[in-house]
């Protein structure tokens, strides 16, 4: 059994961003895995959330996926808060990472070897108003060629400092004003069973 952990970090805005994609963008990621044999369990930051129990859920996590929009640039600041407040949390028992993994008997211990969340997989699903030329385009102003796993370097460096395999990320790009979300969900079906080898046979059994 493969225990998958998806975290739907949409802020609600009442009126202007209710959370409609990505909860739907998360509930693909759901039935894709359940379609496949495994078990998924979700946590919704903007519901509140014990932050014990969010270690725990990390702890027994082999897959850790965020479901998040982009506002302002990187995810809401209430993912932030949860980042911060789980993994110290993890740090105090010792669970998701012992210490920064340097250590005086042995230089050859770099800054970032002190996780304990080797073998887990972490990926983030981002909703973008930012078409997709923004990226890896050295003509583009604002990311000037820099990628999106460039942009949200700083999510994924928390996962990979405590141990966890980093997977491409995947984003829906342009939902504001060009949404296209159906081939958007095809597409996200695909990377998923690229980057975690789910069969032919599930992927049928998802489009029937």
């Amino acid at each position: 059994m493969v225990n998958i952990l998806i975290i739907n970090a949409h802020k609600r805005y009442e009126g202007w961003s209710e959370g409609t994609l990505n909860r739907h963008l998360a509930g693909v990621i759901d039935a894709e895995f359940r379609a496949a044999g495994y078990d998924v369990r979700q946590s919704y930051i903007d519901d509140g959330y014990d932050i014990a129990d969010e270690v725990a859920k990390h702890v027994w996590a082999d897959v850790i996926i965020l479901q998040s929009p982009v506002n302002w640039f990187g995810a809401p600041w209430t993912h932030k808060k949860y980042l911060d407040e789980v993994f110290n949390e993890g740090l105090a028992q010792k669970q998701l990472i012992t210490d920064d993994g340097r250590s005086r008997k042995d230089p050859s211990r770099q800054y970032g070897m002190g996780g304990n969340m080797q073998g887990k997989k972490f990926m983030m699903s981002l909703t973008w108003n930012a078409p997709e030329v923004a990226f890896g385009n050295d003509a583009q102003v604002l990311y000037r060629g820099k990628t999106v796993d460039d942009a949200f370097l700083h999510i994924a460096a928390c996962y990979r400092f405590c141990g966890a395999e980093i997977v491409p990320s995947f984003s829906c790009y342009d939902v504001m004003k060009t949404p296209q979300i159906e081939q958007d969900v095809v597409r996200l079906r695909a990377h998923l069973a690229t980057y975690f080898s789910l069969s032919a046979q599930n992927q049928d059994a998802l489009s029937a």
